[in-house]
């Protein structure tokens, strides 16, 4: 009768482990089997939208110091002639990526991103130093690194400026160029000099791009308009309109203000330039803002704990918290409103002393062959710009 017993107690004892260890790797009702975590979703609206691309490659060798200071002067402007891009009626997502390659091997300054501070901050972090210049190795590395867009409608375009000879280091060129294509990657090359050597044209043409040429020496013509002054204010008012939230609030203010400054301490062109930017849909902060964030469903104010709330939304109700947001989002929108009516006047004020004026063929700078390329290959894939006429 013992030994009976004992055999009972010990199936049951294994019916019990089998048990518990099963309860330990089912999954619960609702849960999908284990699987490597992966990133949030983004949202529905902004997955659905087409995105434009580009990797900048500069070269940050002695000689380029003018180059370098283009590039962080004319950001901003880049940025807004895209600002009525549409395909199929849709605004695209723009997301920009940097990179130096005057002190082989290339340095990645910031990824693929639409965090626009964090390429002005890349930009203004970027040294001169160095003497090789591996045009093919930068390429290839940013084909490579990079997480580009799969989707053929999405435009994916590197802009690679130097002066240097382009057949130099290890990787050929012709190969980095023909790969880069093979991924529906269009490679721009920008000579910074008089003309176009061959081979700077050639890696454009194996990669369907354009080959251009600048004054990286020049500085960018600055016409001073009435409506500077106030635009480049609301640009700072704009920033009240922000509630910065959880682990990355103090660090995206900080960015923020920084490449305010940094703008403001430029010239007053990049200053009104950068207004304009914040003023308009590509310059997001989803990340710590929750305007931002709310609007674009990232975040749900009911699920954000009361720590990673700024203190002075902690003690408020959930209605009133959403009644918060909602009139810091009215007020930016009505700050943006006033940035973009100035800037229509602004634009053609501009447009009409520019034609008073000649420059030379010569004097062309990194933002004009970036917005030159940049507005053709779109339109070759369907983009559409506004113009003043549609407005």
């Amino acid at each position: 009768m013992l030994h009976y017993i004992l055999r009972i107690i010990v199936i049951v004892s294994m019916i019990a482990i089998g048990a518990s260890v099963q309860a330990k790797t089912r999954p619960s009702a609702g849960e999908l089997p284990s699987a490597p975590a992966a990133a949030p979703e983004r949202p529905v609206a902004e997955t659905d939208r087409p995105r434009i691309q580009i990797a900048i490659l500069l070269d940050n060798s002695g000689s380029m110091s003018g180059l370098i200071e283009q590039a962080k002067s004319e950001l901003w402007r880049v940025v807004n002639e895209l600002t009525t891009a549409r395909h199929s009626g849709k605004q695209p997502r723009l997301q920009v990526a940097l990179y130096t390659y005057g002190d082989p091997p290339p340095k990645q300054l910031c990824p693929l991103t639409d965090d626009l501070d964090k390429v002005s901050e890349a930009l203004f972090a970027v040294s001169i130093y160095g003497g090789s210049e591996h045009c093919g190795q930068v390429i290839q590395t940013a084909t490579q690194k990079l997480a580009w867009s799969t989707d053929p409608n999405d435009l994916k375009l590197i802009f690679i400026a130097g002066n240097e000879p382009f057949s130099q280091g290890p990787v050929d060129y012709r190969e980095a160029c023909k790969k880069a294509i093979a991924a529906g990657i269009i490679v721009n090359t920008i000579h910074c000099g008089s003309g176009v050597p061959q081979d700077w044209r050639d890696g454009a043409l194996l990669a369907d791009g354009k080959a251009m040429n600048i004054n990286h020496n020049a500085k960018v013509v600055y016409i001073e308009a009435p409506q500077d002054k106030k635009i480049a204010e609301l640009g700072v008012e704009l920033n009240k309109t922000y509630v910065a939230y959880g682990a990355h609030a103090a660090e995206g203010l900080g960015r923020q203000s920084s490449q305010d400054a940094n703008a403001h301490n430029l010239s007053a062109s990049s200053a009104v330039q950068r207004a304009v930017s914040k003023a308009n849909a590509y310059y997001r902060n989803s990340r710590w803002d929750l305007v931002d964030a709310v609007s674009d469903g990232t975040a749900a104010l009911s699920k954000i704990k009361d720590k990673d709330l700024p203190e002075n939304m902690r003690q408020m109700s959930p209605k009133q918290r959403q009644e918060y947001v909602k009139q810091q989002a009215a007020k930016r929108k009505q700050v943006q409103k006033q940035i973009n009516d100035l800037n229509t006047a602004r634009t053609k004020y501009v447009a009409a002393k520019r034609k008073e004026t000649t420059t030379g063929s010569g004097k062309r700078t990194l933002d004009q062959a970036l917005g030159e390329a940049i507005r053709a290959q779109a339109s070759a894939r369907n983009f559409k710009f506004k113009t003043a006429a549609d407005k």
